[in-house]
């Protein structure tokens, strides 16, 4: 593309991740760790959304957005790590312009949309414990999808402004991307112009869809634990505590590693450090949520013992969703 004066174009057509830099030896190992990760990702997240959809005791508002999780998770992994495994295998890290923006919209809509589903799960959770009177009232059936479908619609939006606001800049080289993906920082540093608009733009944009939604987990988890506490029977405060305590492992780790990878800034010391953090909430964090809903749920467990006794899938879903 010809660089124009109106900035709306680019003379890089292409860009180079840089990510991993030059790991001689390594790239074969890694080709097959991450396989192996993203393999295991899908098994787990698809075996979550089908034991949802096919089990009757499944079908209620904590497990709809389970299943709503994972299903986030599956789009997630195959958004990033298909063209890392392509790059480790090939050695080839060249990314197009289209397609690098392409897949920081959509990552930038999924892990928005997550950030928002988890404050949504964690809202069922404040209503079941704190105000179970009215829980069945506002968890109905239409309350859960209108919940669900404003957090992928707010998520894909704000992406959306994002990635236009990108595809703005100017980019006149160098065209080596500090990362193993197309992120937004990395992008915005290659850029020949005033970084200024699009860092108070990432900035806002971190504050209502990371920084908001975690400080409404946060207080509602104060309000969870201290209605808890207030149990009398251990057994009663034990079984709250475990609807609970999956959702509260799974936000603790994705958001103490996204706050610290988006909302702290961008030095030289901590660039190498940031890049751990982003495989731990892109590539980990899709493989070990199955995991922990799996193994501290017991009615996950159930559903998976049974499915595995009779193998079958309701005919029609999701009719009867909610009981």
């Amino acid at each position: 593309m010809e660089n124009q004066e109106q900035g709306n174009q680019t003379s890089v057509t292409e860009f180079v991740l840089l990510g991993f830099g030059d790991l001689p030896g390594l790239q074969l190992p890694l080709f097959l760790l991450f396989l192996m990760i993203y393999l295991l990702t899908m098994a787990g997240n698809i075996l979550i959304l089908v034991l949802v959809v096919a089990d009757q005791h499944l079908h209620t508002p904590m497990y709809f957005f389970l299943g709503n999780l994972s299903c986030l998770e599956i789009c997630y992994s195959s958004t990033l790590l298909p063209r890392l495994l392509a790059g480790l295998l090939d050695r080839d890290w060249t990314i197009s312009f289209t397609r690098c923006l392409s897949q920081y919209y959509f990552f930038a809509a999924l892990a928005a949309t997550e950030c928002l589903l988890l404050s949504v799960m964690c809202y069922d959770r404040y209503l079941a414990i704190c105000n179970p009177l009215h829980y069945a009232a506002r968890m109905s059936g239409r309350s859960c999808l209108q919940l669900a479908g404003a957090s992928w619609l707010s998520g894909f939006i704000a992406s959306g402004i994002i990635t236009v606001s990108i595809s703005q800049l100017t980019f006149c080289g160098p065209n080596g991307i500090d990362h193993f993906f197309c992120d937004f920082i990395p992008l915005v540093k290659l850029s020949c112009n005033d970084p200024l608009l699009m860092d108070t733009l990432a900035f806002a944009a971190c504050l209502i869809l990371i920084l908001v939604p975690f400080l409404l987990i946060l207080a509602s988890y104060i309000c969870i634990i201290s209605t808890i506490l207030r149990i009398p029977s251990s057994t009663g405060r034990q079984k709250a505590f475990s609807t609970c305590s999956s959702h509260l492992i799974v936000v603790s780790i994705y958001y103490g590693t996204i706050l610290a990878a988006y909302m702290f800034p961008t030095t030289d010391l901590l660039s190498d450090f940031k890049k751990v953090l982003s495989v731990s909430y892109t590539v980990l964090t899709p493989l070990v949520n199955p995991l922990i809903y799996a193994l501290r749920n017991r009615e996950v467990q159930e559903a998976l013992c049974k499915r595995c006794r009779k193998l079958r899938v309701p005919r029609y879903w999701p009719i009867g969703l909610f009981r």
